[in-house]
């Protein structure tokens, strides 16, 4: 028993240490043990090449096959110029070559690098390229995100008692062509209510397709933690096969996987916090594709088809584009599964609860400080009476130590014999040696998803707590919760039995001065959440030793 705690502890010292190690490697822009080094975006401002970002060409006549794009010729003299739309929650920069949203600025949400500025999600710049397309294919010149639109005349600005504004894009008529794309913008609200007319101007029928695609370069977003992940990239939903994640690194090698056809779903690319996605409620055929745009560009995308279309005939096809923080009781709301984006792993059938829960403690107290302690409370009492056993039986373990170590001392030289008398006298004290653990393992899937639940929720950013607590999501300015928390874990091994091999010993005050050094990065409020645990820990734990009449 002895031999196979140590090989643990030395599995969880050295991990820990590896996982240290490469967290440092990635702060510092050395590679990763574990994945590839993020690549520089590319400083071009639309894809390098006609027809990137959408799926390759195949024949028009195969069912469910495209027609890549070429680059559609602009007017006379016209030069293709952005516009940007300002309403309560954002700030959106649409560029008029494509009729594409090229940048989202979220007015509400600060930057965590510089609370000054706000969190930019969509941006295309020299460092960053993440933009909203569509455009239509099947057929040759059709409208597309590269083709140069005209911005029909209407405000830019929602105006006070204003509910939604509205921007019209139409391309000028190719083949007798023409799409129109109207965005909605409300007040109140990240979703933008997207409309596409296709009108044929031309002497024959056609069945053109359009896509709606999302593309991002690969790298993280800025700002992004060393010493924890969260998952930045492609997903999509249908109701076969769920939520589903795509990572960068198998779209580049061409061994993506998913759904490639379905008549619900949506599509998405997340991040810690934000999200964007494509949306499209009611039930009609799509393909799914996911594709490499350019040097470290990505696309993830829907293609639906919109049937025949008569000479003088024209078709609307309404979606939605949500672009904004994953807030996940208002997009449960939008679309089945939407909800998902906000990543808790494993653990999302016990996270999902918990966060219910410290929704409504929230609600109470009207503080998400105070609503994370009051839930580490509730959640305590609820396992009190298990953790009152594990530490009875650490207790007992810590009462009958003395003898271990005088039994360890006086029988080094025969260890067979040593372990047969050590088992022998846990028997006569009634001691389960791992008595104290097994009650900690069962609650520990709940610590770690409510862990998650505080990790992924944007409610924590820019939320205060106490004095020098501005903000939950962010480290500790002053480093005092890192310090009290490393403080209260060295006080909770004090009370705990001394393991009678001296190498755990000393690996039980060793490794929580390790681990501590990743709570000196880790957001306030995952801090406030262990601090508040191991207080009540040690509470119970001192109490239980005291009526046992253990020191």
């Amino acid at each position: 028993m002895t031999d196979i705690r140590r090989t643990l502890l030395w599995v969880v010292f050295t991990m820990s240490l590896v996982l240290l190690w490469d967290g440092w490697n990635k702060h510092t822009g050395q590679p990763s043990l574990f994945g590839p080094t993020a690549r520089p975006a590319p400083a071009a401002t639309a894809p390098a090449t006609p027809g990137s970002g959408v799926p390759s060409a195949t024949a028009v006549t195969a069912p469910g096959s495209v027609v890549t794009p070429g680059a559609a010729p602009a007017a006379a003299g016209a030069v293709a110029q952005t516009t940007t739309i300002t309403t309560d929650l954002m700030k959106v920069t649409l560029d008029a070559r494509g009729g594409d949203v090229v940048r989202v600025e979220l007015l509400t949400h600060s930057d965590q690098n510089d609370a000054k500025k706000n969190v930019v999600l969509l941006d295309r710049s020299a460092e960053r390229y993440y933009v909203a397309q569509t455009g239509l294919v099947g057929a040759p010149d059709l409208p597309n995100h590269l083709t140069t639109y005209r911005l029909l005349p209407g405000e830019t600005t929602l105006a006070a008692g204003q509910d939604a504004l509205t921007i019209a894009f139409e391309s000028l008529a190719q083949g007798g062509v023409t799409l129109k794309k109207t965005l909605t913008f409300k007040r109140g609200s990240y979703s933008v209510d997207v409309k596409h007319e296709v009108s044929n101007g031309g002497a024959a029928a056609l069945s053109p397709q359009l896509y709606t695609q999302l593309v991002r370069d690969g790298n993280a977003p800025p700002g992004e933690s060393s010493f924890y992940f969260t998952f930045t990239g492609p997903v999509m939903y249908t109701d076969a096969s769920k939520f589903h994640k795509v990572d960068f690194k198998d779209i580049e090698k061409g061994k993506a996987e998913h759904d490639k056809t379905a008549d619900n779903g949506w599509v998405a690319m997340v991040q810690h916090y934000f999200f964007s996605a494509w949306l499209h409620k009611d039930k009609a055929p799509r393909e799914f594709y996911t594709r490499k745009v350019d040097t470290n560009q990505y696309a993830i995308g829907q293609l639906f088809p919109l049937g025949a279309i008569e000479p003088g005939a024209s078709k609307s096809f309404d979606s939605l584009l949500y672009i904004g923080p994953q807030e996940e009781k208002k997009l449960e709301l939008l679309a089945p599964g939407l909800e998902l984006v906000k990543d808790y792993g494993f653990f999302t059938i016990l996270s999902k609860p918990l966060f219910w829960l410290l929704d409504q403690l929230h609600k109470l107290l009207g503080n998400w400080g105070w609503a994370i302690v009051a839930l580490v409370v509730l959640l305590k009492a609820a396992f009190y009476s298990l953790n009152a056993s594990a530490y009875k039986s650490m207790a007992k373990m810590k009462a009958i130590n003395p003898r271990i170590m005088e039994l360890r001392e006086r029988m080094k030289d025969k260890p067979q014999q040593m372990q047969q008398e050590m088992m022998r006298i846990y028997k006569e004290e009634k001691v389960n040696p791992i008595g104290g653990c097994l009650p900690i393992l069962i609650q520990m899937p709940v610590f770690i998803a409510l862990y998650w639940v505080l990790l992924s929720s944007v409610e924590m950013r820019n939320a205060p707590w106490i004095g020098w607590i501005a903000d939950l999501s962010a480290k500790d300015p002053f480093y005092i919760l890192p310090v009290v928390m490393t403080a209260t874990t060295l006080l909770q091994t004090w009370l705990n039995p001394t393991p009678p091999d001296p190498v755990q010993a000393k690996m039980m005050w060793i490794m929580p001065l390790v681990f501590s050094v990743m709570f000196f990065v880790f957001p306030a409020g995952l801090v406030l959440y262990w601090i508040t645990n191991n207080l009540l820990s040690i509470a119970q734990q001192w109490v239980i030793n005291r009526r046992l009449g253990v020191a």
